[in-house]
């Protein structure tokens, strides 16, 4: 089935609330429900991730365990988001992938340093007003394994970043476009990401801690949906979105590598919007 690609050619049905209740549904699907069967070969690679999973200790998994769990979490999301176009009959016609032109290089560069800009700023002033973050589970993974931080560089490129990009953007965001306007639809699917989240920080740390981490996850929500809106290309927000996770574990990788601050390493990579495994 052929579908409009620019946000101002999809035909709105007015049904704001049904759109949002899907979006919703989405989401769920995507960061919980196929992501579980799509990780089981990591639990029969190392049966210790089992364990890990629930306790947040991870010393004793695998290095191939642990990366193939982050690695095939990613790919249950894209899967999910097929498994939505093709059942809808959008078709993967619906997917906005094409080479980037020179105004998408522009956007590709504002969305990197702009949400690199924003992470720092809000880094500094949470650190200023002694506001703590919730932890985060791709730390625990990661241990103080320098190895494991490189692997993760290249797991942001190859499947976080174009997973949930595909999943929360060119996918849900777009399906918003049907009952919002495209701003509308970037505060929408960035409200709701956050929200979803909230159990699952809730229980990791304090209203706080659990608030701020979510604050993060907003305001990158709403950069990378922003480029998408005036880009109209996948590609734009999945290499933003992976340059500014590819950054944030170098910083903790030097910080690793040559003794620098641990504290401001940790709090950078904290604060990135990982999904929830």
């Amino acid at each position: 089935m052929e579908t409009p690609s620019r946000p101002a050619d999809i035909e709105r049905d007015g049904a704001p609330v049904r759109s949002m209740l899907v979006a919703v549904g989405l989401m769920a699907f995507g960061l919980v429900v196929v992501p579980q069967v799509t990780t089981l070969p990591a639990f029969l690679v190392d049966p210790a991730l089992l364990e890990a999973t629930q306790t947040g200790e991870y010393g004793e998994t695998s290095l191939l365990g642990r990366t193939l769990f982050m690695a095939l979490n990613f790919v249950g999301i894209t899967l999910a988001g097929i498994i939505y176009l093709l059942w809808t009959d959008r078709g993967l016609s619906w997917i906005d992938l094409r080479v980037p032109t020179k105004r998408d290089w522009i956007y590709m560069l504002a969305g990197s340093v702009g949400s690199i800009a924003f992470l720092f700023v809000v880094s500094f002033l949470y650190e200023l007003l002694g506001v703590p973050a919730a932890d985060s589970q791709v730390v625990d993974i990661i241990g103080g394994d320098q190895t494991m931080v490189l692997i993760m560089i290249v797991i942001v490129f190859f499947f976080n970043a174009p997973a949930e990009e595909f999943l929360f953007r060119n996918v849900i965001q777009k399906r918003l476009y049907e009952a919002f306007t495209p701003m509308q639809a970037v505060l929408v699917t960035s409200v709701i990401f956050a929200l979803v989240h909230f159990p699952m920080y809730a229980l990791a740390g304090s209203v706080v801690a659990t608030l701020a981490s979510l604050v993060i996850m907003f305001g990158g929500s709403v950069i990378f949906g922003y480029v998408y809106v005036r880009a109209d290309n996948l590609l734009v927000p999945t290499i933003a979105h992976a340059a500014l996770n590819a950054f944030q574990f170098v910083i903790l990788y030097i910080s690793m590598a040559y003794g620098l601050e641990q504290d401001v390493a940790t709090s950078l990579i904290e604060a990135v919007a990982f999904v929830p495994l």
